[in-house]
């Protein structure tokens, strides 16, 4: 049997949205306050599939959710609690939307501060992968800074490094050098931003390794609450992040791990253009997938993972 809470949401369908992102559903809960809902829909090379990964959006919000509350000390964030927990502030314990939500829509949804988004995406890579093994082999260069000769792909570097991109609400997310990222935000939002996303990085990179999963790199969101510079948006998911087994952990192949990787390499042998749209997701990929998250979930919080696993 399958429970409520397991069953598949590819769209949430409630009033006030605000915005429609490419997993997220964002709604207004008054003026001050924001219900984020993970789907199960997945995207891959910034096109949104058609097949949804079951219980995926469960374990999106609910990492999410635990990673925020471990680093709080490092960052402030706009966490307030997951919608299932029923912790609101009082001034929403009566609001429409949060008291009609399905329960689907709860184990999805986390309850955070609205805050004033900045349009960048703060990507933090320890490990050569993906675009930066790319453009390390046709330039040794990685986000255009020379690198130490004779890196093999999935090799650290000797420090992580910042590298952030665009935010495209459509397309593809476009690499941006520090002095353009000054430009934009200013020279003190940029220090901010480079050594807030270093700082969590370093801190989830040592936190999971005692758990068993590398963080081979990741990417976060910030925004500005009352002047003050906020972690937003999802935080250290197999969405956001590479999540490699360390026991399988080899450099100069492909990593055995727990992410969306998984099914980046089955669209990548399918030959598939990376233009919409995208193919549908054969069944053992999207199950494969599901069990990844959890996976990664489990491993991560040490927690069981409490709802109900699907049939097929």
């Amino acid at each position: 049997m399958r429970n409520k809470d397991d069953q598949v949401v590819m769209d949430t369908n409630l009033p006030n949205i605000l915005h429609k992102g490419k997993v997220r559903d964002t709604y207004a809960i008054g003026s001050h306050h924001l219900l984020m809902v993970a789907t199960d829909r997945i995207s891959a090379f910034d096109v949104v599939l058609p097949t949804a990964i079951p219980q995926k959006g469960i374990v999106l919000s609910s990492l999410s959710a635990y990673w925020f509350e471990k680093t709080r000390d490092i960052v402030e964030n706009h966490f307030i609690s997951m919608a299932e927990q029923g912790v609101t502030p009082e001034e929403l314990k009566d609001h429409e939307l949060l008291s009609s939500l399905p329960q689907a829509i709860r184990t999805r949804g986390m309850i955070v501060k609205r805050a004033q988004r900045i349009d960048i995406e703060c990507v933090v890579r320890g490990y050569i992968t993906g675009s930066a093994w790319a453009e390390y082999q046709k330039s040794g260069t990685v986000g255009g800074d020379p690198m130490p000769a004779g890196m093999k792909d999935g090799d650290a570097f000797p420090e992580p490094l910042f590298t952030p991109t665009t935010k495209a609400e459509t397309g593809h997310d476009m690499p941006m050098t520090i002095d353009e990222v000054k430009n934009m935000v200013g020279s003190n939002t940029a220090r901010l931003l480079q050594d807030s996303t270093l700082n969590l990085y370093n801190y989830a990179h040592s936190h999971a390794l005692s758990k068993g999963i590398i963080i081979a790199d990741t990417k976060v969101e910030f925004g500005f609450l009352d002047n003050k510079l906020i972690l937003i948006d999802e935080l250290l998911t197999p969405d956001s992040s590479r999540f490699w087994d360390v026991n399988l952990y080899q450099p100069g192949k492909s990593q055995p791990n727990f992410d969306k990787q998984y099914v980046r390499d089955w669209l990548t042998e399918s030959g598939w253009n990376r233009e919409p749209p995208g193919p549908e997701l054969p069944n053992d990929i999207v199950n494969k997938t599901t069990e990844r998250y959890i996976q990664a979930y489990q491993l991560i919080t040490e927690q069981p993972w409490a709802h109900e696993q699907m049939e097929n």
